[in-house]
């Protein structure tokens, strides 16, 4: 009985030892944990809400360098790659329409390259052909839109044509008959105003285009001042490649009618471009035989110099 009463006695009191001292370790451990937690949490919250407000201040801060940095952008790319062009009147007809906006591929002149036939180019006034007209009113806001590239230029003044013959070619047409370049005719019913003629209502040529200027003339043969129209300008209606701001490449607004600006395929028949690459071909030719014969006849002189005084 003692050992029984002694055994019941000490195995509770280890007992009540036991569960005594795991509250404290669990809560001790509970409330580092808990404290731990709450501190981190709320650590973690302040932080949060530290750098949600540091990133809304830096967003503010660096929004006008962004837009400088997309209006820099705008300004490059019109100056050096692409500038978009607004259609004023019918002379190219029913290749692009009154009010349609192409794009103008500027980069390609940069690296020497120069109009080729078939191409609609854009260009400045070369002087008197777009004398008496009226340049529309804009407002500031129009102003740097066209500026910087991102609205068609008003103020300019620019035309847009066709390319039909470059330098080195001989261009013509007879009433009644078709373009000729360098005596072949051209097939122009893709491309010219449906119930117009090539030239009926201003024939031309015989003209041999001068090296680094073309002949332009509109789809829109009966709606269009083009060369023909100012052969009593110097360069005979011509223009120089120098006036070429560059090729218009697609129709980009409105968005019903984008589509690509392609050269004909009357403009690659064959032969069409011999007089042209000739005459191109020639040029360094001549060139070399000239620089060469001073130095052939110096040499002969020299030669002959030489056998005398033996």
């Amino acid at each position: 009985m003692a050992v029984g009463a002694r055994s019941g006695h000490d195995d509770p009191e280890e007992g009540h030892e036991q569960l005594a001292e795991s509250p404290e370790i669990v809560t001790d451990d509970t409330t580092e944990r808990g404290n731990g937690n709450h501190d981190g949490a709320g650590s973690g919250a302040g932080d949060g809400g530290s750098t949600e407000m540091r990133k809304q201040r830096s967003f503010w801060k660096e929004l006008p360098l962004l837009i400088g940095i997309a209006l820099l952008l705008a300004l490059l790319i019109k100056t050096f790659l692409v500038q978009a062009f607004s259609i004023p009147s019918d002379s190219m007809q029913d290749t692009l329409q009154r009010g349609d906006r192409v794009l103008v591929d500027k980069l390609t002149p940069w690296f020497g390259s120069e109009p080729d036939r078939g191409e609609v180019v854009v260009f400045h006034d070369p002087g008197g052909w777009l004398e008496g007209t009226p340049t529309p009113e804009t407002n500031v806001v129009q102003n740097f839109l066209s500026f910087i590239g991102l609205m068609p230029s008003a103020e300019e003044k620019d035309l847009i044509k066709r390319v039909i013959a470059v330098g080195g070619d001989t261009v013509e047409c007879q009433k009644g008959g078709k373009v000729q370049v360098n005596g072949h005719p051209l097939n122009e019913e893709g491309y010219i105003y449906p119930g117009n003629t090539p030239c009926d209502d201003e024939p031309f040529g015989p003209i041999k285009v001068p090296e680094g200027r073309i002949w332009v003339m509109g789809d829109h043969r009966q709606n269009s001042l083009d060369s023909r129209y100012h052969q009593e300008l110097p360069g005979r209606g011509t223009v120089s490649t120098d006036e070429v701001v560059g090729r218009a490449f697609v129709v980009a607004w409105p968005v019903n009618r984008w589509s690509f600006l392609s050269v004909p395929d009357t403009f690659d028949q064959s032969g069409l471009g011999t007089a042209a690459a000739a005459a191109s071909a020639a040029a360094p030719g001549a060139l070399g035989l000239a620089g060469a014969l001073p130095l052939v006849l110096w040499r002969r002189r020299r030669l002959t110099a030489g056998g005398t005084a033996r």
